[in-house]
Parts: C-alpha cells; structure tokens; sequence
C-alpha cells in the first residue's frame, strides 16, 4: 500500500472516529487512533506518521526491537497491544511508552522492576487486558480476577494503571459486539468506584468495530487493516 492509500485511509478512520463519537454526544478528539502496525515495513509506519499518526500498536517485542532504530525519530507513542510473556517482560518495559496487554501479577511485577532500573523518569503506562468471553484462544485476566490483579498493579510504585483493555470474539455482525463493549465500561466503573481512583481508558475496538465500541465509550481503538490494509501488505 502507499502512501497516498495511507493518508487517505488515516483521514477516513478519523472521519469515521468522529461521526462515531458524535452519535453518542461525545467529541472525536476524544478517542486516540492507535495504528496497529504488527508486520508493517517502517516505511508505511512512517507514511502513518506524515499523516498524522501519533500512536502505534505493536504486538511483538522482539519486532519493535528490530524496526525501532528505523523510526527513532518519530515523535510518536508506542504500544505494546500484544500478548506479552513474563520472560519478555523486562526488555517491553524499557523499550514501550504503554503496555495496554497486562493480564498476570508476574508480568507487571517484571515490568515494574524494569521501569525502575531505565533511564525514564516517567512511569510506564498499562491496561488491563480482560477477556469478554471464554475464547481459549483470547487472553486476558476473568472478570472475576480483574479487581483482585487491579489492586495489586495499582501499588506497583512505576506503573500507572490507567484502564481496561479488551478484544471481543469477531462477529460479522458488529451489533453483536456491543455488549462485550459495555460491560468493559461497566467493569472499568465498577473498578474505579472500588479503588477510589480514576480509570479514564477503555481501549476496545478494532477496523470491523471501533464505531460501535466509541459509542459505548471507547477512549482508544485499535486500527491495522483499515489503515495499512490486510496484514502484510507491503
């Protein structure tokens, strides 16, 4: 895909961010546009980013690592949006500005523990990936567990714990997705009443859904496909 493509697909989504985003009285200001960039080549990254990409979701650590002296000059925020294993905890800490796919104690601790030993000054952003349905392939913490693991992250001294991230079963009709979305603000509600601490982010919301999770309260979506194109497309 060029850059061309890129551009008028970043414009698109934004259009479509803000028709979203006004159906349910909100501001499309409101919601950051995260760019999925999982396999993309640096220089579509870079075309997103000349049209005014700010934010950018990885899955990997190991191919952030590999594509990071390509684009180290861009003024950009980088997620890791990806399952991350304990053993690779230590090395997304340092390289990431947010970590929006936390779903175990160990994994924060690790990613804590890094935080603290970088040159950073700034604590290291997480989410709390919450898994909607019982998808053996989906992961994420049960909603049953989310308050306890919530609780534990929110003492961890360089971590800030801003909200709940999820990723619904994909259903071709979009409707059907909307309750998963509520019932992510629901808990990140119920979540912040019980801390007795604001929890502003709900990243939920993919190229197929994103609109229907703005109007049930998304702050961040997620878009790969509607950008870039299928995964891969060069």
């Amino acid at each position: 895909m060029n850059e061309n493509h890129i551009r008028e697909n970043v414009m698109r989504v934004h259009e479509r961010i803000a028709a979203a985003a006004q159906k349910s009285s909100r501001r499309g200001g409101e919601v950051t546009l995260i760019g999925v960039s999982k396999t993309q080549p640096a220089d579509a990254i870079r075309a997103a980013y000349e049209a005014g990409l700010r934010h950018f979701g990885e899955n990997r650590v190991q191919e952030w690592e590999g594509k990071r002296g390509a684009l180290g000059d861009l003024q950009a925020t980088w997620h890791l949006v990806g399952h991350l294993q304990s053993n690779k905890a230590g090395r997304a800490g340092a390289i990431f500005h947010s970590v929006d796919s936390v779903d175990d104690f160990a994994v924060a601790q690790r990613l804590d523990r890094a935080r603290s030993a970088s040159d950073t000054p700034q604590k290291l952003r997480v989410l709390l990936e919450v898994r909607m349905a019982p998808e053996e392939t989906k992961s994420g913490v049960e909603n049953v567990e989310a308050l306890s693991l919530a609780g534990q992250i929110a003492m961890l001294p360089h971590l800030e714990f801003a909200g709940l991230m999820c990723i619904p079963p994909f259903l071709e009709n979009t409707e059907k997705a909307r309750p998963y979305f509520r019932r992510l603000r629901e808990l990140r509600d119920e979540l912040a009443a019980k801390l007795a601490r604001a929890l502003p982010e709900l990243s939920m919301g993919m190229s197929h859904d994103f609109e229907v999770a703005i109007e049930e309260g998304a702050t961040e979506v997620r878009i790969g496909t509607a950008i870039f194109g299928s995964r891969g497309t060069k």
